[in-house]
């Protein structure tokens, strides 16, 4: 990771270029195994799960019993965070539900939105290095609040064969009995289409590798729902001099550790911080589990000295984060301009970690700049918005007149004619 000074713009959009994750040697693959699952169902997983996870399964669905098991396999301690996390985040989540408003928008005209929970909702949790329990909560609690009848949850096997039993027991706490020992792009298609044993949904959710993540796009062009556009995951820091490099680079190295295509920036306006938090990234990478991957995300990250605050805000806006962290000693002023993130994280005491796991809000969020026009996941994912109206016949007679008009200056006569037949069968029955 490097330090840039005062960057102009094309040593800037160099550094804030974020990994091409789309091309069509990738999507020729993964078309090729959406295709067979659509053909071949079960037996196509089955053996794609060999060749791919290099594990033999004789079947997809978990018993019960595997699930309910999953409980006495974790500590007690493990346990305790998890519901803790599961409770913050359903807490954030309820108050997002929004109550019915019957608005009367001309006497005798009333019209109101009713929130309908989706039916059918597949979840895809990541497996293999690390495998992501925290998504299950993230994703199957607000489908339990909306009211979804059915939740389905794919997951990779690990080398056993096996799922990790935190994903299981996050799966148990929030009721979820079919779960499918499958990854990849061959659960994203089964979810979408429908197999012996996997249940077709009408939406998917759930973060991916490349694979998974082409797999949502392109099964979204046939009619089913996906969360969002996902890329590599992301964090920008804007720091200054109060800002502690120690943590600074705690949080880099946080983001990095996700994958080797992570993108992390600090952006600052102090030189000794940009210094200090370069001596602290090495210092702390060297105890790091996962430091070879971390190392990767590092090389194309890239630590800006910038002149002000302005300049940090408008990078920033500009770039559009998933994650961003304020660590400045006015970070509550500086997030009022913020108009472009995924999360923000304010202050020295607000790790990036903490809504990854369990602040409360969701760590489903836009990356490679589509916070520029899409939100966190919320509960509006989880719901179809169908609205309602309703006119007296005193209410048509206030407002078909101008309808009336107005269709015919869009020369779209059955459009007037469907007002003007039940205004003359009222003038009728009024002068009857």
């Amino acid at each position: 990771m490097k330090i840039i000074e005062y960057p102009d713009k094309n040593l800037l959009t160099e550094a804030l270029k974020r990994p091409v994750i789309t091309n069509k040697k990738l999507e020729k693959k993964v078309l090729k195994i959406i295709d067979k699952v659509r053909k071949n169902g079960d037996p196509a997983i089955l053996d794609l799960t060999k060749k791919l996870d290099k594990v033999k399964l004789s079947k997809l669905k978990l018993c019960e019993s595997m699930i309910n098991e999953s409980e006495s396999l974790l500590s007690t301690e493990l346990k305790n965070a998890i519901r803790i996390a599961a409770l913050n985040i359903s807490k954030f989540h309820k108050v997002q539900l929004s109550e019915t408003i019957i608005v009367e928008t001309m006497k005798g005209i009333k019209c109101w939105q009713k929130a309908v929970p989706i039916e059918k909702v597949g979840i895809y949790v990541p497996g293999g290095s690390a495998p992501l329990f925290s998504t299950v909560l993230m994703l199957a609690i607000p489908a339990q609040i909306a009211g979804c009848k059915q939740i389905v949850l794919c997951t990779p096997p690990d080398m056993n064969g096996q799922i990790n039993p935190a994903i299981l027991y996050a799966a148990k706490i929030n009721g979820i009995t079919k779960i499918f020992t499958c990854g990849g792009a061959q659960a994203i298609a089964a979810m979408a289409f429908g197999t012996e044993s996997v249940p077709k949904v009408d939406k998917i959710f759930g973060p991916g590798n490349q694979f998974v993540t082409m797999a949502k796009q392109i099964v979204s062009l046939n009619g089913i729902a996906i969360d969002m556009p996902a890329g590599p995951s992301e964090v920008m820091i804007l720091a200054d001099e109060t800002s502690n490099p120690e943590f600074i680079a705690a949080d880099l190295l946080s983001q990095a550790e996700h994958g080797s295509d992570s993108q992390v920036i600090l952006v600052t306006n102090s030189k000794d911080t940009a210094n200090q938090t370069l001596d602290a990234l090495q210092n702390q990478l060297k105890s790091l589990p996962r430091k070879e991957i971390a190392m990767k995300s590092l090389k194309s990250g890239a630590i800006l000295l910038v002149k002000n605050e302005q300049e940090m805000i408008d990078i920033s806006n500009s770039y559009a984060p998933e994650h961003l962290i304020i660590s400045t000693k006015n970070h509550s002023e500086l997030s009022e301009s913020i108009t472009q993130a995924g999360s923000v994280f304010l202050g020295n005491y607000t790790p990036e970690s903490l809504g990854d796991y369990a602040s409360g809000t969701n760590h489903t969020l836009p990356t490679n700049g589509f916070a520029r026009s899409y939100s966190g996941l919320n509960m509006d994912a989880y719901f179809k918005k169908i609205t309602f109206q309703e006119a007296t016949t005193y209410g048509l007679e206030i407002i078909g007149p101008f309808v009336e008009v107005m269709a015919a200056a869009e020369q779209l006569q059955a459009h007037k004619n469907a007002v003007s037949i039940r205004l003359k069968q009222i003038q009728n029955e009024n002068n009857s």
